[in-house]
């Protein structure tokens, strides 16, 4: 899935080298700590995390805005819309 052009994140979670289930727990920490209406930015090389943040969003009530994918990196973009 594609992210807008325009989306700007407000937090970054670096979750290289992490491998499943932490690139989800880490962001699920990190969002405890934004307001709704941020966006949280994961950068992760596990795969996983592409099918499993929209399932997790699905779950919690947040937006899975979307995911870029470059040479085996991972961006995917999560709007907080639940405390």
């Amino acid at each position: 899935m594609a992210v807008p052009e325009d989306i700007k994140p407000d937090v970054t979670e670096d979750c290289f080298g992490l491998t499943c289930p932490m690139p989800i727990f880490n962001a699920t920490q990190r969002l405890k700590k934004m307001k709704v209406g941020e966006v949280l930015e994961v950068l992760a090389t596990d795969d996983g995390i592409v099918k499993d943040m929209p399932d997790w969003c699905k779950k919690t009530g947040n937006e899975f805005i979307g995911a870029i994918e470059d040479e085996g990196e991972f961006k995917v973009y999560v709007r907080k819309l639940v405390d």
